[in-house]
């Protein structure tokens, strides 16, 4: 478990409830004490990716600690909302190993899953290795976060 996490935010609408609280538990269950369940718990009640990608925006709003896991039908919608936000660095994620050199090479904060089109425990993998894998914070890399923050 990476220590330097303050926080991990974890929502989704309406299409990633399921999803969702299955990685809330596992990522409870393998240690992560500090997940933060935000949003809706019901798949019947509907609500919208940008409301979803926003909630963990503005908990993530000052803590470069934290990290966030948005999850719709696709992926791409929460990935899209997210990005808006000068602070976010969200991708759409389907494979662990893409996980850990986004991680590595961009600093990506939010890791976007979508529920339609992944298996869980891929999705729980790819979880994981977001959260422990390191940036590789040399100069090029900074200076390309800087330009876009």
């Amino acid at each position: 478990m990476n220590k330097t996490i303050s926080k991990v935010y974890v929502a989704s609408d309406h299409r990633g409830v399921g999803l969702k609280l299955y990685l809330i538990e596992m990522l409870s269950a393998a240690g992560y004490d500090n997940v933060v369940n935000l949003g809706i718990d019901d798949p019947e009640k509907m609500v919208d990716f940008p409301e979803v990608a926003k909630s963990v925006a503005d908990k993530m709003q000052g803590d470069e600690n934290s990290r966030g896991i948005l999850i719709c039908g696709t992926g791409a919608g929460v990935q899209i909302a997210a990005n808006r936000y000068r602070h976010i660095r969200a991708t759409r994620c389907d494979r662990p190993e893409q996980a850990r050199d986004d991680r590595f090479h961009d600093n990506i904060n939010v890791l976007a899953l979508g529920a339609d089109d992944i298996d869980i425990e891929v999705a729980f993998l790819c979880a994981q290795t977001f959260l422990e894998s390191p940036f590789d914070a040399i100069d090029r890399r900074i200076k390309r976060i800087k330009e876009i923050s």
